[in-house]
Formats: structure tokens, sequence, C-alpha cells
């Protein structure tokens, strides 16, 4: 069978292709904006593709042509502007031959607006306190310090601490930011597996002992019956398909709490891999409608990450665009 990745470049596209190529029943076609990524140089020289980016207009038309012209079976996007542009595209790519890897549209949606996934599931887990800046409900009632995020956004850019209702004041409104109680206890993140009839396989936590650029160098998983059960609950919330990373933190109480889910793989998706879960491998089995697990458990193990080099000769990187 044949599988596009994009967003070669990235922790998540690169994780995604080892798994895949481990497998020896798979051709692996690896896509990025970047001719420099090096998950590009991980497949063969005629399965390396360059794409716009993301937000460019011709960016969907683009990868659809892409896996009509390679006939591809089943399409993994890795990058999060991407995601819900081509989940708005299913089911073109769904008459065209191609399966997509990815929650749904609907999933998407909530899980980019950090608002919406608050009131999602505030009835079902522990959620901090989270209002809109400049509405009535953020004025007051709050225990400092707090944070201050965009709505909308990935990683962790834009997030800082307030420390009193004076600099919270002097927050300007108009960059749809958020107001949320700020959790005093341990983060964790949940890497968590569905089913395509939304059945949770698995969830495996994670302690994110180092990180660099937005990036876990450094973890350990953990078997926790607290965050297993959270994320779980989370991902039942929001109507989860094949993968999605819950982010949870305890509260003075030691209650997990969720602050986001990335709808999409992670960069730190090696760790759940060895950890027993191929996540990737299981989510390609599931989308070609073939049997798998009905649960799984994993091992607890820690990793430490280092950069790699792939070598290759002067012609064989791709040309400029």
């Amino acid at each position: 069978m044949r599988v596009l990745v994009t967003g070669a470049g990235g922790p998540a596209g690169i994780a995604i292709i080892r798994s895949l190529l481990r497998r020896g029943d798979v051709e692996v076609i690896a896509a990025d904006m970047d001719r420099w990524a090096s998950g590009l140089y991980l497949v063969d020289a005629e399965h390396r593709r360059l794409v716009p980016a993301g937000l460019a207009d011709d960016f969907v038309d683009v990868v659809l042509a892409m896996c009509a012209a390679d006939r591809v079976d089943v399409l993994f996007p890795t990058v999060d502007v991407e995601l819900p542009r081509i989940a708005a595209e299913r089911d073109r790519l769904h008459d065209g031959g191609t399966l997509l890897a990815s929650p749904s549209l609907r999933t998407l949606e909530t899980c980019l607006d950090k608002l919406a996934l608050a009131r999602a599931c505030a009835r079902t887990c522990r959620v901090p306190r989270t209002e809109l800046l400049g509405t009535p409900q953020a004025v007051s009632g709050w225990d400092f310090p707090v944070i201050v995020k965009p709505r909308r956004g990935a990683g962790s850019r834009g997030v800082r601490v307030v420390e009193s209702q004076a600099e919270l004041d002097a927050v300007h409104a108009d960059e749809d930011l958020l107001v949320q109680e700020l959790l005093p206890g341990d983060e964790y993140s949940v890497d968590v597996l569905a089913g395509l009839d939304g059945r949770i396989i698995a969830a495996v936590p994670r302690a994110r002992l180092r990180v660099d650029s937005g990036v876990a160098v450094a973890g350990v998983t953990v078997h926790d019956d607290e965050l297993i059960a959270t994320a779980t609950a989370v991902a039942k919330a929001i109507g989860l398909t094949t993968v999605a990373n819950v982010q949870l933190k305890r509260d003075k109480d030691g209650v997990p709490a969720l602050l986001e889910v990335n709808p999409r793989f992670p960069g730190a998706m090696p760790l759940t891999i060895a950890a027993g879960v191929d996540m990737p491998s299981i989510t390609l089995d599931a989308v070609l409608s073939r049997p798998v697990p009905q649960v799984m458990d994993f091992v607890e193990i820690a990793n430490v990450r280092y950069l790699e080099d792939v070598f290759m000769p002067v012609d064989q990187v791709l040309p400029a665009p």
C-alpha cells in the first residue's frame, strides 16, 4: 500500500515515517514545504515530494492532486494548520481512492479552539476556569497568578503568566485571548488511540522531563489510572478517532485537569511506540478496516533524544521550487 505523510520535517512526521517503514508492507511518500526537511531523506528518492505551505491557497489542491497521481491509499497529515483544511476534503479524498488518517473535522475544530474544548469537556473532567478576555466573565474573581494564552494556536506560543489584577486589566483584549486558572501540579501528556468507532484502544501517559523548543527530549511513560481515565473521558467527549495528545496538569488537590488537546500525532510518539503501542501502524490498519486490538497496555520506559544525521549525495537534495 502507498501512504503519504505530510510535515516530514517535524518530529511527528518522522515518527510516523519510521513506524510505517518498519512494517515492510508500505511504500511511504514523504512531503514537506522545505526541501531540507530531514524526514524527506528517510525514504527513497522517488518518494520525496515538496508541497506549498499549509496555509497557502493551493495547498489542498496540490495535496489532492498528489494523492491521485501517486495512487495514495492513506494520507497522514501531521501539521496543525493543515489538519482542518485537509479534513474538510475527506469526501473528495475518498472519492479519489485515498483514506484520511486524522480525526473528524468537528473534533479538530473543537480541539483547535481552546474555549470550545473547555466547554465541551466541562462536564466530563476537571477543567480549569477558562474565560475569553474582554467578556464580563473574565473581569474578576481570579486567584493570581493566572495564565493568558491565545484561543487558537499550537505549542506554547503566546502563553504568559499574569501576576495581578492590574496586569490582567492592562492586557489588550483585541487578540482573541483566554484567561485560565493556573494549575500548580505536575504536567503530563497522554497519547490516546481511538478506533474509527470512537472506542479507546490505548491511553499512554508520559511525563515530559525535559522540553526543547516545545518538543519533549526526555520523558518517561507512567502507569497512572487517574491520568488514563481522564484522558479517555476527554477523548470520548470530543468524539476522537485515530490519535490525539491530551495534555493534563494536576490541580492543588492533585486532581488531573485538562489543559489542551493536540488532535494529531505528537512529536514524542517514539516513546509511546517503544512502550508497546505503535499508534501510527495501528491507525493505518484501522483506517483500512483491518482488525486492530480491542485494548492495549504499555510498559513504563524512559527515553532521551538526540540529533541524528542523514547523509546523501548532493544531487539527491530536492531542487528549490
